[in-house]
């Protein structure tokens, strides 16, 4: 159902003249909810666009919703990336608002690739789901919380502005 309405949204407003990824230069912020399997967070991130299609940034998380069998402390909790985008959405043209981002990321806890889709309905306003998912992770130990936490496939929906 909530995909549904958000289809609709992106319909009823492609006719709002934004553009989602403008090249070098071009700046984003954006907030989140972050859902993985042992908690609930909250994200934010930035990215600065360095060519037509290559922005970088940085990210965090922090969790705040933990399974109650872990017992993490703040270093548990918090994750930091650096990250790199492939902004393709000039490259597959569905909407000049609409923006798809593959990624690498290097954080605390692992090396990762993210999956991303914003859509603006204005210059300044839109909205983004990320999909993360580690590649190596520092440690297999499933004795450590770090296993638990910020190492699995997460998801981040929320807001995205434009700088």
């Amino acid at each position: 159902m909530k995909k549904l309405c958000f289809i609709i949204a992106l319909v009823s407003v492609s006719i709002v003249n934004a553009q989602a990824f403008k090249g070098k230069g071009d700046q984003k912020f954006q907030v989140a909810a972050n859902f993985q399997d042992e908690a609930t967070g909250l994200n934010v991130s930035y990215d600065y666009g360095l060519g037509e299609n290559i922005s970088v940034g940085v990210s965090s998380t922090y969790a705040l919703g933990i399974d109650s069998r872990l017992d993490a402390d703040f270093g548990d909790r918090f994750d930091l990336e650096a990250r790199f985008n492939a902004n393709l959405g000039n490259v597959i043209n569905v909407d000049d608002n609409f923006d798809v981002y593959p990624g690498l990321n290097l954080s605390l806890k692992n090396f990762g690739g993210h999956v991303g889709a914003r859509y603006f309905f204005s210059d300044g306003f839109g909205v983004f789901t990320e999909a993360n998912f580690p590649l190596a992770k520092y440690s297999n130990d499933k004795s450590e919380i770090s296993y638990y936490i910020h190492n699995q496939f997460t998801l981040n929906i929320g807001a995205t502005f434009s700088l």
